[in-house]
């Protein structure tokens, strides 16, 4: 029998990206120096990051505007070279592996379009399935899940110029998976989307990364995405990894609190909460009152037999701003000239 050897989907080992840049002085002088006498900065994209992803996970992979996520996203699909480090995706070197390699992943990207603009979303279908080679058998099948799954029946024949957002995206979708990938790159897929197509697309993803396995990358600056999708998240800043790890886990280090929100009785007063916590509102008749973390459940039993209550909830403080506090202290960090 021979020895199983583990391989995950991504594997990143001291990945760097830079680029030289030239730089350009103000006004005619700036200009004709840049012609005479260029100048040039290295202006460092990815930074020295190491991180893997196995088969099946789902992760959030997070940074503010600037941090490396795309340039990072570009390096796994082979479409930018590294200036160091190394990189592997479903075990073969993206820049090397050829169209192979690249018919088993798909890129999504909530701000770019592959559909054919006027013509109906099935000539799309039937042209991505001529350029991904995709077999009768598991054309049809997939093609028959994804209508079911994102209820595209009634738009498979309508121009896509005549489709709400919404719709658009599930057809984005749809196109993007046909051909089966076993690695999903997203990058914001519900960006501009209303409530009830976020739901419809954050659903869909949930059963599609079940039924197949699927190894989904997710960058997004909506939160909903986050927590409806990945249990891990990795976080980078200025092409640093600052943060790999589970999201429950990234809000018990960075926010030492819980919340307690609390339905008020008649007679209750700000006073007579105050005495539990820090009272961060108080408006009749709800109120949330911070806790120190380890102290919450002992916090919430007194609460409860204080007689001022009617009913209460504990809660981390939302996802938006755990990731806003992790961001400002690294921030914070690399201006005084070390990381936390």
């Amino acid at each position: 029998m021979g020895l199983y050897v583990h391989r995950p989907m991504i594997s990143a080992t001291q990945l760097s990206k830079h680029y030289r840049v030239k730089v350009r002085d103000s006004g005619i002088g700036g200009a004709l120096r840049a012609i005479v006498a260029p100048r040039y900065e290295d202006v460092v994209a990815v930074d020295n990051l190491t991180f893997s992803i196995d088969r099946g996970e789902v992760v959030a992979f997070l940074g503010p505007n600037g941090a490396g996520k795309t340039t990072t996203l570009k390096m796994i699909t082979g479409l930018l070279y590294p200036t160091s480090g190394k990189i592997e995706v479903a075990g073969v070197n993206p820049w090397t592996a050829g169209s192979a390699f690249k018919s088993r992943l798909a890129l999504v990207f909530g701000n770019k379009q592959q559909l054919l603009w006027d013509l109906p979303v099935d000539e799309t279908f039937r042209l991505n399935r001529a350029i991904y080679s995709i077999p009768d058998t598991i054309y049809n099948e997939q093609r028959a899940e994804l209508i079911e799954l994102l209820e595209l029946e009634e738009l498979l024949d309508r121009p896509v110029r005549n489709l709400s957002l919404g719709e658009r995206m599930k057809c984005e979708l749809a196109a993007a998976l046909l051909h089966r990938p076993e690695l999903v790159l997203l990058d914001e897929p519900t960006l501009g989307l209303d409530v009830n197509a976020q739901d419809a697309v954050r659903g869909f993803l949930n059963e599609y990364g079940t039924r197949h396995t699927a190894t989904i990358l997710l960058t997004s600056h909506y939160m909903a995405d986050v927590t409806a999708l990945a249990k891990r998240v990795i976080m980078i800043d200025r092409g640093r990894l600052i943060y790999d790890g589970s999201l429950q886990g990234l809000v018990e280090r960075t926010v030492p609190i819980k919340r307690i929100e609390v339905t008020l009785t008649p007679n209750a007063t700000f006073d007579s909460i105050a005495r539990f916590g820090e009272v961060k509102r108080f408006q009749y008749p709800h109120a949330v009152i911070e806790v120190p973390r380890a102290e919450a459940p002992e916090a919430s039993a007194r609460i409860l037999m204080s007689g001022v209550i009617a009913d209460l909830s504990i809660q981390d403080p939302p996802i938006e701003e755990v990731i806003r506090q992790v961001f400002a202290r690294d921030s914070r960090a690399g201006r005084d000239g070390g990381a936390e």
